[in-house]
């Protein structure tokens, strides 16, 4: 059974910061791609980052450019999302998800997401 657990979130003041974590299960994580994906109240779920299976290739979208960074630690089986000067648009449940990088870039998100950690961006 593949489980990924998020943990990390939380209320912020504009312009802090916070580190998301992914905790995966299994043996799965070091030979897949990984994705963060966020959700706001009323919008679809949106893609904010991915990184290649070897962490050697991230993507990011275009409003977290330059603020997020992704990271992946195989020996952990454990992803990471920094998220620095965060603003009150970064609101939003936040899910990591595992797959295949070639999905990912197809907009096509592998089939196990975590259960999501809520961040508020808020003064």
């Amino acid at each position: 059974q593949v489980q990924l657990v998020e943990s990390g979130g939380g209320l912020v003041q504009p312009g802090r910061s916070l580190r998301l974590s992914c905790a995966a299960s299994g043996s799965f994580f070091s030979v897949n791609a990984m994705g963060w994906y966020r959700q706001a109240p009323g919008k679809q779920r949106e893609l904010v980052a991915l990184i290649s299976s070897h962490g050697i290739t991230e993507k990011y979208a275009d409003s977290v450019k330059g603020r997020f960074t992704i990271a992946k630690d195989n020996a952990k089986n454990t992803a990471y999302l920094q998220m620095n000067n965060l603003k009150p648009e970064d609101t939003g449940v936040y899910y990591c998800n595992v797959g295949a990088w070639g999905d990912y870039v197809r907009d096509r998100p592998g089939n196990y997401w975590g259960q999501g950690t809520q961040v508020t961006v808020s003064s």
